[in-house]
């Protein structure tokens, strides 16, 4: 097997290490990713049928919300990232465990601070009126809460783990987590359909928990194995070290608020215009589109590090030639996103049936959201690598304040409905694509001065 990858390799022109190593990642991931797919769309018809759709409207909902709380890391995921593999190119093992020590105790003081306010506050929010839900749920939404913040905190810490694994050009880690994940969550349901009992505070709870039990035992095996001289120690924890990440780090923060705000308010702010149950077509058209932008995602997810470790080391020839190759290979997107389109309507009744109407628009919608999202990412992934994203933090702080109004205003002033707020998204995206790869070529070519080399 071995033998024939290799000459494969050499029939494709595929001499570069870094090449033979992402791809043997996006061959991976595109397994776990596989699987993954198979189990999440499995899963969406199983939660409804437990949940009903009110119920499960309220969840897609709050764990959206939930979301939100993820830029408290301060970008120091992806501030780790690059800075760890910066320092693995450069053969600097000491000062890679040192970051890997200060990122997470600082990150676990962070979440610890977190979960003793959202407890504090909990006590005063009505949470049922927030989600626009009925108010008999408020009793379970009080308990449920503190539950899912605790063991998103909990995450927030062992997720990091991931970023050491990228940093490390081990790409198809996440495709592996999140596949792991898939699988327990449609036994998990699977098993919960078989019990005469509806809660969403039991569902809630085991699924908040899941992942963090994933997460936590891949901490423990990696740090006994592959990375046992990264492990992190408290004593090793320096500020000026936080300094280097945040420093980093604090641009990723701020367009991770952006991001967050442009694609995970969508739930909530569908659940207040046009209540929790108009969350569930949304949610059904974006995961059946969401088939394209994880196979993309998977194909460029490993150039991140890569494009880092390539930077640092001025290997700017095989930059150009990895962009070059992933553009040719996004105009397959629309070919398949047409096809997608016509053939909605026979896979909408095949996966839920008749218990959710999605219209033509909002497919139509959310295939064009997907053309554009592809498009920018990888000039994204790019500036990211090499840590050059000022500019792309001042436009996201533009699209991050215009993304709600426009939404609000498309989808109820001019009466678009839900494409309205998927339109929205896409202005934004596109406001985005106008300075990146702008910014790529001024880079690559030596030329890029002032924001465009920040």
């Amino acid at each position: 097997m071995r033998d024939l990858i290799f000459k494969t390799y050499n029939r494709l022109g595929i001499k570069s290490s870094r090449t033979k190593n992402i791809i043997k990642h996006i061959g991976w991931s595109m397994f776990y990713k596989i699987g993954s797919i198979i189990a999440n769309f499995l899963l969406v018809p199983l939660t409804i049928n437990y949940l009903d759709t009110e119920n499960y409207g309220v969840w897609l909902t709050l764990t959206s919300f939930i979301a939100w709380f993820s830029f408290f890391d301060i970008g120091l995921g992806n501030g780790l990232r690059n800075k760890l593999a910066e320092a693995q190119a450069l053969g600097n093992n000491k000062d890679a465990q040192v970051f890997v020590s200060t990122a997470y105790f600082t990150i676990g003081g962070i979440s610890l601070l977190l979960v003793i306010v959202f407890f504090f506050v909990n006590q005063f929010i009505d949470w049922a009126q927030l989600f626009n839900t009925s108010s008999n749920l408020q009793g379970e939404l009080s308990i449920l809460l503190p539950i899912i913040f605790t063991f998103f905190s909990l995450q927030l810490v062992a997720k990091l783990i991931t970023s050491i694994y990228q940093a490390d050009q081990n790409h198809s880690i996440q495709g592996k987590i999140q596949f792991l994940g898939q699988a327990l969550s449609l036994l998990v349901i699977y098993l919960l359909t078989k019990t005469d009992r509806n809660s969403l505070l039991i569902f809630g709870s085991i699924f908040s928990a899941l992942p963090v039990l994933i997460l936590v035992g891949l901490n423990f095996f990696a740090f006994k194995t592959t990375f046992k001289t990264f492990k992190p120690k408290y004593f090793l924890w320096e500020k000026k070290y936080l300094k280097e990440i945040t420093g980093l780090g604090f641009k990723f923060f701020v367009v991770q608020i952006a991001a967050m705000v442009m694609f995970s308010t969508d739930n909530f702010i569908i659940s207040r215009l046009f209540g929790p149950e108009e969350v569930v077509p949304y949610n059904v058209a974006f995961k059946y589109f969401s088939i394209v932008t994880m196979t993309y995602t998977i194909i460029i997810t490993p150039y991140w590090s890569s494009f880092t470790e390539a930077f640092t080391k001025k290997d700017f020839v095989w930059i150009k030639k990895s962009v070059s190759n992933i553009q040719k290979l996004w105009l397959l997107i629309p070919f398949a996103l047409a096809i997608m389109v016509l053939l909605s309507d026979w896979f909408y009744k095949f996966w839920v049936g008749d218990k959710v109407k999605i219209t033509f628009f909002l497919t139509l919608a959310m295939a064009f959201n997907v053309a554009i999202l592809t498009l920018s990412m990888v000039y994204n992934y790019f500036l990211n690598g090499v840590g050059k994203i000022k500019l792309h933090l001042i436009v996201s702080l533009f699209t991050m304040a215009l993304n709600i109004p426009l939404s609000i205003f498309l989808a109820k002033y001019l009466h678009f409905g839900l494409p309205g707020i998927i339109l929205s998204t896409s202005i934004c995206i596109i406001i985005n694509l106008l300075f990146m790869p702008i910014q790529y070529k001024k880079l690559i070519n030596h030329s890029a001065k002032g924001i465009w080399n920040k």
